[in-house]
């Protein structure tokens, strides 16, 4: 008995990977019913939800953004919340806070009200116009899936994502993420204008009477559960030693390429959601271990948010996406 245990062990993986896969593909064809023209968006959004992370959404606004974070917690089966970040927002608006009650005659207690944070999938919308202050108090529930009020421990649901969006133009009057909570994030993902196709099939179809209503594919139960099945997936030496040089090859170590051109590089916490981002890629694809195509497609994701150039390298003309493009060249 003992020995055909391995062998259906590995069966049993394998139907669950494909299962997961085919979810995963119908949770992209619903989710394409109301998001134009944003595939990569779309499919690096599932990558991070899928390796438990969260991101950065980077974009100017009307990019749907706010419909994407709509519509993953319809097909996902997640109960999705918005935070509107100002610049008078207090920690207690996100977090929660405590009031004291009168139960009965001559007897107070206080009870905790919970903040929108509880949830399981949290749009932070603008979160850079936040105080530092109120950043860091999303700081410890991103890394640490609690919060802390008045001493008392407090857990937040699971799975528990946040998504953030950040305007790159409108910079006045904002607060730049420290590199501690830029570091949170497992993917920076860039949102670009849809093309010419995208943007006319956009105009046909939301502004007529009817308008497609996704469908939802996963619960919340069934997300953790492909989330541990991501972290099962088995990982190559050449990749697992691909993703470590790369990282490593993005530190501006004196007398590297790069020493004149970085403030600072990726830390060890890189090298981790790249091997997770690569993971989560290609159960999405249908495929049951990660390959260099995964690392490439994903390098600048997850590293540009986690490099600096310095002052010389930006007046050159420089970018993060050229110089990560040539650490990825050798890959291709």
């Amino acid at each position: 008995m003992q020995a055909h245990e391995p062998k259906d062990f590995a069966a049993s993986f394998v139907r669950l990977a494909e299962e997961a896969g085919q979810s995963l593909k119908k949770a992209r064809g619903e989710i394409g019913k109301v998001i134009f023209g944003q595939e990569t968006v779309i499919e690096e959004t599932l990558v991070t939800l899928l390796a438990g992370g969260h991101a950065l959404l980077v974009g100017v606004p009307g990019l749907a953004k706010t419909k994407l974070v709509e519509t993953l917690g319809r097909v996902l089966g997640l109960d999705a919340r918005r935070v509107q970040f100002t610049p008078d927002l207090m920690p207690s608006d996100i977090l929660g806070t405590e009031i004291l009650e009168e139960p009965a005659p001559g007897k107070r207690a206080f009870r905790f009200i919970k903040g929108p944070v509880f949830a399981e999938l949290l749009m932070a919308d603008e979160i850079n116009r936040a105080s530092p202050r109120t950043q860091s108090a999303l700081l410890q529930a991103m890394q640490e899936g609690f919060v802390t009020i008045a001493g008392q421990r407090h857990d937040l649901p699971r799975p528990f994502h946040v998504l953030a969006t950040q305007n790159p133009i409108e910079q006045e009057g904002t607060y730049p993420l420290p590199e501690a909570q830029l570091d949170r994030f497992l993917l920076q993902i860039d949102v670009n204008y849809p093309d010419r196709t995208a943007e006319r099939r956009m105009l046909i179809e939301t502004t007529g009477a009817e308008h497609a209503e996704p469908l939802a594919v996963f619960s919340a139960e069934g997300l953790v559960a492909a989330q541990r099945l991501v972290r099962r997936l088995p990982v190559g030496e050449q990749i697992v030693d691909a993703i470590l040089d790369l990282v490593r090859s993005a530190r501006p170590a004196p007398g590297t390429p790069l020493a004149e051109k970085l403030v600072w590089g990726p830390g060890p916490r890189a090298s981790q959601a790249l091997m997770l981002a690569a993971r989560a890629r290609a159960l999405i694809d249908g495929r049951l271990s990660p390959s260099m195509e995964d690392v490439i497609a994903l390098a600048e994701p997850v590293l540009k948010h986690r490099m600096a150039l310095s002052f010389a390298a930006r007046a050159e003309g420089e970018t993060l996406g050229n110089i990560i493009a040539g650490l990825t060249a050798k890959y291709r």
